[in-house]
């Protein structure tokens, strides 16, 4: 049988559902799990975090959950230049302004890290550890140029061992590779790719006597439906231009005047 991993779905409703219809087309997949950052830079947040919990999915939290759970100063992301961090500030921002208190409180009460033993709890071995940026920090961005080494001395820090596997998002682009048998996933975004591809993107990992045989599934989802709730939020209408080009468009594909605020 097989897990279904789902991260970084970021208030975009409408890949979330696309995502959940396609697990649910499926005969085998045995569970779902969320690698957290349910909510920000969409105008979904509640309704997201209601399908996740209606839906009974287990997970853990992101950077941006545990932020605006906890009123922090900022998101912990990562900008790439002046812009990106001030779009990151007002999605933050509006975020923290528009989630309910029940939501804020399902966020509080996500967990930073979850141990799957897929044979069971009376068996050690293998074992599937969940996290959103890497075992130490949720803010913390493992991309697919780390070395091998930072691969080694995060499964150590996690108390992984050969054979198991170690599950995260964050970054929003997927990847995968296997350190001294142990197999590490970036599991890819739902609901904000940033690999190029606008299609919502969510990994299948075996979860059987052994763990691994990871692949990537891209859903297509209403596109047109998500850019036009960002547009009507109030929300930059960057975000949906970002959407579109699965990740950072091309100056000349973003629109004049910086978007709504």
């Amino acid at each position: 049988m097989k897990h279904a991993l789902i991260s970084d779905v970021h208030s975009n409703l409408p890949a979330l559902e696309a995502v959940l219809a396609d697990i649910d087309a499926r005969e085998d997949v045995a569970a779902t799990y969320h690698l957290g950052d349910l909510v920000g830079y969409a105008p979904w947040p509640n309704e997201v975090v209601a399908l996740i919990r209606e839906r009974g999915i287990p997970g853990i939290a992101g950077n941006y959950d545990s932020t605006v759970a906890n009123d922090y100063k900022h998101c912990g992301c990562k900008a790439e230049s002046p812009r990106a961090e001030e779009l990151s500030h007002i999605s933050y921002a509006w975020t923290r302004e528009h989630v309910e208190p029940e939501t804020k409180a399902f966020l509080r009460g996500l967990p930073f890290r979850m141990d799957l033993r897929v044979r069971g709890g009376h068996t050690s071995r293998p074992q599937i550890t969940l996290v959103h940026g890497t075992p130490t920090l949720n803010t913390l961005y493992w991309t697919e140029d780390r070395p091998d080494s930072f691969c080694t001395r995060m499964a150590k820090t996690a108390g992984l061992r050969e054979g198991d596997l170690i599950a995260f998002g964050h970054t929003h682009k997927p990847w995968h590779r296997e350190v001294g048998g142990v197999r590490f996933v970036n599991v890819g975004s739902v609901g904000k790719p940033k690999d190029g591809d606008w299609r919502a993107c969510y990994a299948l990992v075996e979860a059987g006597e052994e763990v691994g045989g990871v692949e990537f599934v891209r859903v297509e989802y209403d596109l047109e439906r998500a850019m036009d709730g960002i547009h009507r939020s109030g929300l930059p209408d960057e975000f949906a231009d970002q959407l579109r080009a699965g990740g950072a468009p091309e100056p000349s594909e973003v629109r004049q005047g910086g978007g709504r605020r």
